[in-house]
């Protein structure tokens, strides 16, 4: 106990990530007040986010409240419950039932159920149907079941579970799927339900093996040279506890078993100053809808973050594979769904990386050159969501832009054909292997703090000239700029003919031309969804139809899709938030950006997918005097591109 008291008081920071230690006191303390009997399952161990007032205006040394916020869910009744405790006092400060409602499946219900449906009789019986006599080699994918209104779901927490069968130990079962079975598992009793079986289908017949060691058609290639990164002065950037320095940014990282890698209090020092931008930034949910309507696919509407939580999911990365240059890495210390801390080692990665031409002019007349370098300091952390992995990349740039981006790989969804032998919803990858054309949705919640806490949001349009004597050779184009005053004003999508954009600007705070600063959502793809608005993931899901929401900041508003969406009816999240319509023109805003990756399938997919990237930038607009980057020191020029003839001069 003396450990864990002393490790508490440790903490030097309110949003320091919670240690084993934290998670353990503060287990203990909860199981000894409330008589926590072991059927009751810790979904949810994270701390409890202090007040933004008591970060903002925290100094080191200063006293401060330290609480761990849990879901507990008792499979015996079944219930759901929150609860807070107090570290400081040794207290449980909140203890309340949640009722109507579901937790995110744990990481030990997806073991658990795999187990289960593979010794299920009624599945032994459906695989000799197949010709399968062992079930050691099948694969069971655990999905979220959603909302269909099926009554036989009514009241039970589910898992909708499909199948794949394995050749081998390392084979690649998603190339022989098992489309025609299909099991629902209970997982508050822990059982199979019932399973669904609509026939067998004829099997692939090509393997789907992706590594040498299992498929004798990859040999790697022999003609690549090394491409080694060297800092051998160590890297620019610092580390204090979460604290993160590098250049003129700072900011602090936490990291949640929902969102995973989180981001708080982004700075920029500027004119002697450290100049807010961002008070927290996370993933707020992903939504991947399917667009098969066969019975096999039609119900797969996987939110990833809310069902089953990215952090929870989180890859431990290593050297050379994942970050490349000087590393550090951080630990993610999290439960298991006994309330035991579990520690994910090396889950977020921090590195920098050379991003091209910074900027460059070449004076013609003098033939006087400057060219600067771009560099970015690069935070991450990946996760393997089922068959999906999924990259979460925030990258900063000595010019004062944020960019947020996604990387999409990993295994597709693979099923069979029916009997018409093929499907208007998907692709043949390979003989006889279908792959569902799907949609992912990426929601990310800023809680802007642009030079203060409060801001608005401008909305610029862009229109050309009428043809006339204003506008002779027919060429002039103007931006009309609006700021919107409430929530439902601004629920907006994107808009090609008028290059809509969105700008975070405060009023309170000219820059030197007496414009109030700012910074702009720069969208990369985006997409909208295709499904009606009677759709289960539509109701559930409803802010995939819109690519900006913008609400008043409200500590309990956490999540786009709702603080419980998994089973959930619908009708929760932003689509409820914004029905408040409060004012946001001077506020403290909440900006929730949506973008959206379309996903055709293809045989180039299978049987890995090449990484897809889907990103937007934060780039500050009229937030500086002028260019931030101009005192970026000029780089050394190199003779034959090779280290070792490093010449004294510099590029200009």
């Amino acid at each position: 106990m003396v450990k864990i008291e002393e490790s508490i008081t440790k903490v030097a920071h309110p949003l320091a990530p919670l240690t084993e230690e934290e998670i353990q006191r503060a287990v203990e303390i909860l199981k000894a007040e409330k008589q926590i009997n072991e059927q009751v399952r810790f979904p949810t161990v994270t701390l409890n986010e202090p007040k933004k007032e008591v970060v903002l205006n925290f100094k080191q040394g200063d006293a401060f409240d330290r609480e761990v916020f849990f879901v507990l869910l008792d499979n015996s009744v079944p219930t759901t419950y929150e609860a807070v405790v107090s570290l400081t006092t040794s207290t449980v400060v909140r203890f309340e039932e949640i009722p109507d409602v579901q937790p995110g499946i744990m990481l030990e219900e997806f073991l658990e159920c795999e187990n289960l449906v593979k010794k299920h009789p009624v599945f032994i019986e459906a695989l000799k149907k197949r010709g399968i006599e062992d079930s050691d080699l099948i694969m069971v994918d655990p999905w979220s079941a959603g909302y269909f209104n099926i009554p036989e779901n009514e009241g039970k927490r589910l898992a909708r579970a499909i199948c794949w069968q394995k050749k081998f130990e390392d084979d690649n079962g998603y190339a022989y799927p098992l489309t025609g079975i299909v099991a629902y598992v209970d997982l508050n009793k822990m059982e199979v339900d019932r399973i669904e079986d609509f026939g067998v289908r004829e099997m692939p017949t090509h393997d789907g093996n992706y590594y040498p060691e299992t498929s004798d058609s990859i040999e790697f290639r022999q003609d690549l040279k090394p491409l080694e990164i060297i800092q051998p002065e160590g890297p620019s950037f610092t580390v204090e506890g979460n604290l993160i320095k590098w250049q003129k940014w700072s900011f602090r990282y936490g990291f949640t078993p929902r969102e995973g890698l989180v981001l708080y209090t982004i700075n920029y020092h500027d004119k002697g100053i450290e100049r807010p931008i961002l008070y927290r930034g996370a993933l707020s949910e992903m939504v991947v809808p399917y667009g098969d309507a066969s019975f096999a696919h039609n119900s797969q509407n996987a939110f990833d973050a809310g069902e089953y939580g990215m952090g929870q999911l989180a890859n431990s990365l290593e050297l050379g594979c994942d970050c490349l240059g000087h590393i550090h890495y951080f630990d993610a210390v999290i439960s298991d769904s006994s309330g035991n801390p579990r520690t994910i080692k090396n889950a977020i990665c921090l590195h920098e990386e050379d991003y091209g031409i910074g900027w460059k002019h070449t004076d013609w007349r003098t033939d006087h050159m400057e060219v600067r370098r771009s560099r970015k300091l690069v935070i991450s952390f990946f996760c393997t969501v089922g068959n999906y992995d999924y990259g979460f990349y925030w990258s900063f740039y000595q010019d004062g832009t944020i960019e947020v981006e996604v990387k999409l790989t990993g295994m597709l969804n693979t099923g069979t054909f029916d009997e018409a032998g093929k499907s208007k919803y998907g692709t043949e990858i390979a003989p006889g292997l279908n792959a569902v054309h799907h949609q992912h949705f990426f929601n990310f919640r800023l809680d802007t703090m642009v030079d203060g806490v409060k801001n608005s949001v401008v909305e610029t349009e862009t229109y050309a000239e009428v043809e006339g004597p204003e506008n002779p050779y027919s060429n002039a184009f103007y931006p009309v700029s609006r700021t919107f005053k409430s929530e439902k004003e601004a629920t907006r999508i994107l808009d090609m003919q008028t290059q809509r954009s969105w700008k975070i600007v405060n009023k309170n705070s000219l820059n030197f031309v007496g414009q109030p600063v700012g910074y702009k959502i720069m969208p990369g793809e985006n997409c909208l969804p295709f499904a009606h608005d009677s759709s289960s993931v539509i109701k559930r899901a409803g802010f995939i139809k819109n690519h900006l929401h913008v609400t008043q900041f409200d500590e309990n508003e956490m999540y786009a899709s709702g603080k419980y969406p998994n089973q959930h009816k619908g009708g929760d999240g932003l689509t409820k938030y914004i029905q408040q319509d409060r004012a946001i023109d001077d506020e403290d805003i909440v900006v929730w950006y949506t973008m959206g990756h379309h996903h055709l399938t293809r045989p180039e997919d299978w049987p890995v997918m090449p990484t897809a990237y889907i990103n937007f930038h934060l780039k500050p607009v009229g937030f500086f005097d002028r260019n931030p980057a101009l005192d970026v020191p000029r780089p050394t020029k190199k003779n034959a591109c090779s280290v070792s003839n490093t010449q004294s001069t510099s590029c200009h």
